[in-house]
């Protein structure tokens, strides 16, 4: 595991969900988020997870099946009313994941 990309991925992800839900809250009635959160929240992570393996010149297509992956722990957060603890946790096992693609695949170095 690369703990350089593990850290620019963490903190790429981190920014780019607090952007897009800061946007979508201003431009979104709270209504919205209790009928249609359960598809705006899915599609905002993966939105930024493509943002993420931008930045880091990753693949996005094993990209897209980590933030999958580190997305599905999170619904029991989410379930339990706990959401940004989930997100957290999400953003965790994301960001190792990115770290780890990165390392397998020699991509370490290319990180920017």
């Amino acid at each position: 595991m690369d703990r350089t990309v593990l850290w620019k991925a963490a903190v790429t992800q981190a920014v780019a969900v607090a952007a897009l839900s800061i946007v979508l809250a201003l431009l979104l009635p709270h209504s919205f988020f209790d009928h249609w959160g359960w598809v705006a929240g899915p599609a905002a992570w993966v939105v930024c997870s493509l943002i993420t393996a931008r930045v880091l010149a990753l693949p996005f297509v094993p990209v897209l099946i980590g933030a999958a992956m580190a997305g599905v722990p999170s619904v029991i957060f989410v379930l339990l009313g706990l959401h940004w603890l989930g997100a957290l946790g999400a953003i965790a096992l994301f960001a190792a994941w990115c770290a780890r693609l990165a390392r397998d695949r020699g991509l370490a170095t290319r990180a920017v």
